[in-house]
């Protein structure tokens, strides 16, 4: 085989095993985060996205060494970038549109586990080809760059550390760099840029394929026309705030009467204010008989933390009805305490540390008086703030009187359901546990405390509460409160399958959603399931 001049030249050889590399990666974290407004950005949906790209690099490996066997034509390789970068551009143009496409045929065919089915088969239809085609990179470099047998280990050997330094800057540049800066699209639309940019000096040098070179460059500009945005959400329109975060796809909308954060979710609401200073008719009206359990009405000062700050919905309610509250927060997400500074009257005087929960609890001593935990968003709920080891840890920075509050968003119906590992979980903590159902939701807010007196002291707090609204509310908590009777399951940090327990409620919740149109579409089939939407 001839190389061709540019060929010629192992350090371009290099370079491009180097991209390639770079660009795996990058696309592997722009498909978590693509993904995530819709299957959440669980573990089990990272594991469906490593595991088919795995698929498909395999593949290509395979493809890639048997084609320079069979034809070592660089063009073909540099050829095979070309459609690579387009669909990688395209991705954020039509990504959104496939996935809600998969989703809507499985949610009518799909009984069980639709989360894996649906994210499984829209990583496969956005993210196999592409990545395939970068898979015979590999194998076809070698053909072009080992030159004897003499020298052949050292020849791959350099390429391989080629591959994994540009793996490694494809890890760090997405998640630290570019989606924070940029956002996900335009992350897809740079790191396609740079493949093809890496094989249009190939094809233009040479002066092969002018018209594939051509033809490469109108795609990626009209890609970059339409899809450099950060909008995932086409669902939503009129949004206040669009963005992303380190660690969250962010939404911020409003109307007339509130403003609502949302985060990697469909559907959901994760903050919300309330504009005219009301009740917000959701979980966290609920949880405010924590305070009352506390007996903070009969202290000077109390103290309180909220794992899971937000934009501070429960640290505004809480400072409203209890004015000797001291509250601190703590959020992982800075983006999402931003946002609370800026769109949702969260003082700037309240406290909020950037930090993990669990961590921030083995970094202080101090013990409060009232400790929530609202770090649970739809199947994203992070086992090391699940486990009987956290619940220990929040036990012994509470006082001997203190509450334990925590919202627990997925109410499932089956026996070891969600619900009823991290209610035994709790209980295996502390002794006196009560739950009570919100009403008009999915959402169960469950009170623990050491303390087995906290129902009363709740009542006699409450009579000195002058706000009839108040009152009103929390009469209806304490008629729904039932005092929680252990079962045996239970995690630990060694065992806590929170992802899978998560994804039967997700499915009981899609069956119950979808069930008066499966029963349509089923009698009178598409047109009659178009006619009563």
């Amino acid at each position: 085989m001839t190389k061709s001049h540019i060929l010629q030249n192992k350090v371009y050889l290099y370079l491009t095993e180097f991209f390639a590399g770079m660009s795996v990666m990058a696309v592997e974290l722009g498909a978590s985060r693509l993904l995530a407004p819709y299957f959440s950005s669980s573990q089990i949906v990272w594991t469906i996205i490593i595991g088919t790209i795995m698929i498909a690099m395999a593949l290509g490996n395979i493809y890639g060494g048997r084609a320079a066997d069979k034809n070592p034509d660089p063009d073909r390789l540099y050829g095979r970038l070309v459609i690579a970068a387009i669909w990688i551009a395209a991705i954020p143009v039509a990504g959104k549109y496939v996935i809600l496409g998969i989703s809507a045929l499985l949610v009518f065919t799909v009984n069980t586990n639709f989360l894996i089915w649906a994210a499984f088969l829209a990583c496969m239809a956005i993210f196999v080809f592409p990545l395939f085609l970068l898979g015979t990179v590999t194998p076809s470099l070698v053909k072009y760059t080992v030159d004897s047998l003499e020298d052949n280990g050292k020849t791959v050997g350099m390429l391989n550390a080629s591959n994994t330094i540009g793996s490694i800057l494809g890890t760090f540049l997405p998640t630290f760099v570019t989606i924070p800066a940029v956002g996900t699209s335009v992350t897809f639309l740079i790191f396609a840029g740079i493949l093809l940019l890496l094989a249009l000096v190939y094809l233009i040098s040479e002066k092969r394929k002018q018209k594939r070179a051509a033809v490469g460059i109108a795609v990626y500009v009209l890609c970059w026309v339409i899809g450099a945005s950060d909008s995932f959400a086409f669902w939503e329109s009129g949004l206040t705030y669009e963005g992303e975060s380190i660690y969250n796809y962010l939404q911020v909308k409003e109307d007339e009467d509130s403003v609502v954060l949302s985060t990697n979710v469909l559907f959901g609401v994760q903050s919300i204010l309330k504009k005219d200073d009301s009740l917000t008719g959701m979980y966290y009206d609920y949880a405010m008989a924590a305070p009352l359990m506390a007996g903070v009405c009969e202290k000077d000062t109390a103290d309180m933390l909220i794992l899971g700050m937000g934009t501070g919905t429960y640290a505004l309610q809480c400072g409203r009805y209890f004015q000797n509250i001291a509250i601190e927060g703590v959020e992982i997400d800075e983006k999402i305490t931003d946002l609370a500074h800026q769109y949702f009257r969260l003082p700037q005087e309240i406290p909020i540390t950037t930090y993990d929960g669990r961590a921030y609890l083995h970094a202080v001593d101090k013990k409060y008086d009232i400790i929530m935990v609202d770090a649970y968003q739809d199947i994203t709920i992070p086992f090391q703030m699940s486990s009987q080891e956290f619940f220990t840890m929040v036990k012994n920075h509470l006082t001997p009187d203190g509450v334990m509050v925590v919202n627990m968003n997925m109410r499932g119906t089956q026996e070891g359901n969600i619900n009823q590992y991290l209610s035994d979980t709790i209980a295996s903590v502390f002794p006196a546990v009560y739950t009570v159902d919100v009403a008009g939701s999915t959402n169960r807010e469950l009170f623990a405390s050491a303390s087995a007196e906290i129902l009363s002291v709740m009542q006699d707090n409450l009579a000195v509460a002058s706000d009839p609204r108040f009152v009103d509310l929390i009469d209806q908590v304490s008629a729904g409160l039932c005092k929680y009777e252990p079962g045996d399951y239970c995690m630990t940090d060694d065992k806590a399958p929170v992802e899978l327990l998560g994804m039967q409620v997700i499915d009981e919740l899609i069956q119950e959603e979808v069930g008066y149109y499966k029963e349509i579409f089923s009698r009178e089939g598409i047109q009659g399931l178009l006619d009563a939407m």
